[in-house]
């Protein structure tokens, strides 16, 4: 098989991932989120707080104190962020849109390690921190 074919192949399966119901899922909470004016509001005021406490951090003489505040107004923002409705819905279509590609991934990772095509799949592994007995990341 020429590489043209692979690479045409590989679009196929672009095109074919964008009709999956995992990615339209995704496009759509994602574009609800783009759309919500109060979780925009809270991402915006997220981003200002992050600048601020790097402008704090960076200052020669900074604020300890002014610090922790920002950072503890940091975390309000994020957690209202992350149980906004929307940012919900996206974090769980994002979570089933990654499983897929890291199932895609993986199987062409094991195909070009040799593995059979017809059987080789994703295999979530955990990693115990002792390398010694480590068959590889999937």
């Amino acid at each position: 098989m020429e590489e043209m074919d692979i690479i045409e192949l590989t679009r196929e399966i672009g095109r074919q991932l964008q009709k999956d119901e995992r990615y339209l899922a995704m496009r759509a909470a994602s574009e609800a989120c783009d759309g919500d004016a109060v979780l925009q509001n809270l991402i915006g005021d997220f981003n200002l707080k992050r600048m601020a406490i790097n402008n704090e951090a960076n200052k020669e003489v900074r604020d300890d104190a002014k610090l922790q505040e920002l950072n503890n107004e940091l975390r309000l923002v994020y957690g209202e962020i992350m149980q906004n409705g929307n940012m919900l819905a996206y974090n769980a279509a994002k979570q089933e849109l990654d499983a897929l590609l890291n199932r895609v991934s993986s199987i062409i990772s094991q195909c070009a390690d040799g593995g059979d095509p017809d059987t080789v799949d994703y295999e979530e592994h955990s990693c115990s921190g002792n390398c010694g007995s480590c068959g590889g990341c999937g």
